[in-house]
C-alpha cells in the first residue's frame, strides 16, 4: 500500500426539530410529527456522512458545494450524496465503509435502520454491510435530550482505486 492509499474522515451534522415538515434520516421518511428545518430536506445523517466523504477526499465540506441559495433550496440529500459519491470518484477513492450515529431522543429510529442501510448502500453503490448506523438517545440532556432537535455523525473509510 502506499501513501494515501486509505484515508479517513469524519462528519457531524445537527438541525432543530420544526412542525410541518417531514423527518427525512438517512434518504428515508421517517412518521413523526415533527421534521428537520434546513436548506435542503434536512437529513442530518445524509450531512454528516457526505461531510465524512468530502473530508477524507480533501473536498472541503458540504457548504462549500451545496451553499443556501436558490439552486439547492428543498433539494434532497440523497441528491446531495449523489453528487458526493461522484466528486469521491472523481478523485479516485471508493468506500471501505461508513459507521454512522444518530442522536435524537425521539422517534424510536430502530425500526428504521434497515431502510436507511438499504437506502444508504444503494446510492454509494456498496453491499449494505459496508454501511452502520447506529441511534442513540440524549439521555434528558441538552437540545437533543429536550427533543428539540436530531444530530448525526458519520466516520468513513475510503480506499485509493487501482
Amino acid at each position: 500500500m502506499g501513501e494515501g492509499s486509505f484515508r479517513i474522515g469524519i462528519g457531524y451534522d445537527i438541525h432543530p426539530l420544526v412542525s410541518g415538515r417531514p423527518l427525512v434520516l438517512g434518504g428515508v421518511e421517517i412518521a413523526f410529527e415533527r421534521g428537520l428545518a434546513g436548506h435542503s430536506d434536512g437529513d442530518a445523517l445524509l450531512h454528516a456522512l457526505c461531510d465524512a466523504l468530502l473530508g477524507a477526499a480533501s473536498l472541503g465540506d458540504l457548504g462549500t458545494h451545496f451553499p443556501e441559495t436558490e439552486e439547492f433550496r428543498g433539494i434532497s440529500s440523497t441528491k446531495i450524496l449523489k453528487r458526493v459519491v461522484e466528486m469521491v470518484a472523481e478523485r479516485g477513492y471508493r468506500l471501505v465503509n461508513a459507521d454512522c450515529i444518530v442522536h435524537a431522543e425521539q422517534p424510536m429510529l430502530y425500526p428504521y435502520r434497515e431502510k436507511m442501510v438499504e437506502s444508504i448502500s444503494g446510492v454509494l453503490g456498496v453491499k449494505s454491510e459496508q454501511i452502520s448506523i447506529k441511534a442513540t438517545s440524549g439521555e434528558g440532556l441538552g437540545v437533543i435530550g429536550e427533543g428539540s432537535a436530531i444530530a448525526a455523525r458519520a466516520v468513513v473509510l475510503l480506499e485509493k482505486r487501482g
